[in-house]
């Protein structure tokens, strides 16, 4: 599957070309300087979360109507906390980690401690199981980011990134 990231001025533009050809396009407000569905694509490679939010998009979900499913199977927030259905695990873990991530690119990365921490507190109030980083992974997801957040924030509105989604 080929994701395709533009960059625009209030918000990001995606399309989605799955292998079978079908596609979708959405468009999601900033939440930052790097683009959130980005970091998604990085850490949910890094962590093989192949049930989160990409991988469902490459099963056929329209990205628009995951945030409904999330809802509808459990998804904890103040309001509904409540365990979710197994089918939404992986996306919520994703959700959890990669807000961890996108923190780090507002300001210094942490120790590996304090992030496990942080990722297991976070899991934690999604009622879902935390997912163990070790150095190296967590190394890697920091670099990709990095590199591709220094080549993002210059870049000019219409600059679109470009990543390949393995479909099973």
């Amino acid at each position: 599957m080929i994701i395709e990231i533009a960059k625009l001025a209030e918000h990001d533009d995606i399309h989605i070309t799955r292998d079978d050809g079908s596609t979708a396009e959405t468009t999601f407000p900033k939440k930052g300087l790097f683009p959130h569905d980005a970091v998604h694509v990085v850490v949910e490679e890094a962590l093989d979360l192949n049930n989160a939010f990409w991988g469902m998009i490459a099963q056929g979900k329209h990205p628009e109507d995951i945030q409904a499913l999330a809802k509808e199977a459990g998804h904890a927030s103040a309001k509904r906390a409540c365990e979710p259905d197994p089918s939404i695990i992986e996306l919520l873990q994703a959700e959890r980690i990669v807000e961890c991530f996108e923190a780090e690119l507002w300001s210094a990365p942490s120790d590996l401690g304090t992030l496990q921490g942080v990722i297991d507190a976070a899991c934690a109030s999604s009622f879902v199981a935390t997912v163990s980083l070790d150095e190296k992974t967590a190394a890697e997801i920091r670099t990709r980011l990095s590199r591709l957040n220094q080549e993002w924030l210059p870049a000019p509105l219409g600059k679109t990134m470009t990543f390949v989604w393995p479909e099973n």
